[in-house]
């Protein structure tokens, strides 16, 4: 099965979105959770990734990455 990897900090600090609990609050996760998610430890559900996306204002595709 192919890994999955994202790029969120590297987005997240492009935004000028400081925190990590920035981004949780948004989701409505903890933000241990959200660490998970940004340092490749879990895959966030379809529903989170959706609001990534919404949140980052760009597609699915541009945050996570097949390799």
């Amino acid at each position: 099965m192919p890994k999955v990897k994202n790029c969120l900090r590297k987005i997240r600090h492009e935004l000028e979105i400081d925190t990590q609990q920035e981004m949780a609050n948004f989701l409505g996760v903890k933000q241990q959770q959200y660490s998970r998610y940004e340092n490749n430890v879990v895959q966030p559900s379809l529903a989170v990734a959706l609001g990534m996306a919404k949140k980052l204002n760009r597609p699915v595709e541009r945050i996570f990455r097949l390799f």
